[in-house]
């Protein structure tokens, strides 16, 4: 399995900022590319393309605050967009990498819009990648209530049926398929990296139920955004139709006036498809 950490020109480290210490790595050369993970998730989730972009760019990769790697300095409080969006940006500024590309998925897509809509002059282009714009969902679709659906059953019930209920609500339900035999190496790698990320996520998993789920909630300035529009790409994934992420992707797009980019994969395909992810977002990016 590809993994930045091996690379000879990684280099990385701790970046102080109020209330937290991110983790960070940056890897490779050419301009910077930003990659912000979504929730729960973290920057272990791009192990697998940042070598196949590392040719291309210097890519900058951070664990969100409070999560994995990215630890807190202070009592544990709600997240919010703005806090996301000013770490992503004292990021830049302490590593010296903008203006930068900006890439986000899920929840990341949302705070990478925000950096764009705030700080338009340290960003070159965003791709977010079904970011959970759930606002823009119809007023009858009951997906619009599934964030405090899965707090109520966090409260109730735990982290473990929560996330269950969670990952149902957001289209990941389903039992993977049996193989009557071993399935090839290529796809070996995917499920091991599938099931590593489950993992990654369990260990977040109550932070993001206590902290996250109910706070990372309004959209950036879409009037803005509108205005900067050139500089966005809303990207949903082949494999992820009529799944939560991928709905709320294309009424972004919609409400900004631009026409949604389809990449490889579902909603984790920088991780299960990462070359064709790697060679269309370089191509979006140019």
């Amino acid at each position: 399995m590809n993994d930045p950490d091996a690379a000879s020109d990684a280099a990385g480290g701790l970046l102080d900022v109020p209330g937290a210490r991110l983790f960070y790595r940056r890897t490779g050369s050419g301009p910077a590319l930003l990659m912000i993970p979504g929730s729960p998730a973290d920057s272990y989730d791009f192990v697998s393309i940042v070598p196949m972009l590392a040719d291309r760019y210097t890519v900058l990769t951070y664990d969100w605050r409070g999560f994995s790697s990215s630890s807190l300095t202070g009592p544990p409080a709600d997240l919010s967009l703005a806090m996301l969006t000013d770490d992503a940006y004292r990021l830049l500024a302490a590593t010296g990498s903008g203006p930068a590309y900006v890439f986000g998925s899920s929840a990341g897509g949302l705070v990478a819009l925000d950096l764009l809509a705030e700080h338009p002059d340290q960003v070159r282009a965003v791709v977010a990648h079904e970011p959970p714009a759930t606002e823009l969902l119809a007023g009858t679709d009951p997906r619009r209530e599934l964030g405090h659906q899965t707090y109520e059953l966090y409260r109730r019930q735990g982290v473990g049926p929560a996330m269950r209920a969670f990952a149902a609500g957001l289209g990941f339900g389903g039992s993977p398929p049996v193989m009557d035999e071993e399935p090839p190496p290529e796809l070996r790698e995917v499920m091991a990296r599938m099931r590593e990320k489950v993992v990654r996520q369990q260990k977040n998993a109550e932070f993001f139920l206590a902290h996250v789920l109910r706070s990372i909630t309004s959209l950036p300035d879409l009037a803005v955004l509108s205005e900067l529009s050139a500089r966005v790409t809303i990207a949903v994934g082949t494999d992820s139709v009529r799944q939560f992420a991928h709905d709320t992707g294309l009424a972004l797009a919609e409400r900004l006036g631009v026409t949604a980019a389809v990449f490889p994969g579902g909603h984790a395909g920088f991780l299960t498809h990462p070359a064709a992810f790697a060679d269309k977002l370089s191509r979006v990016l140019r």
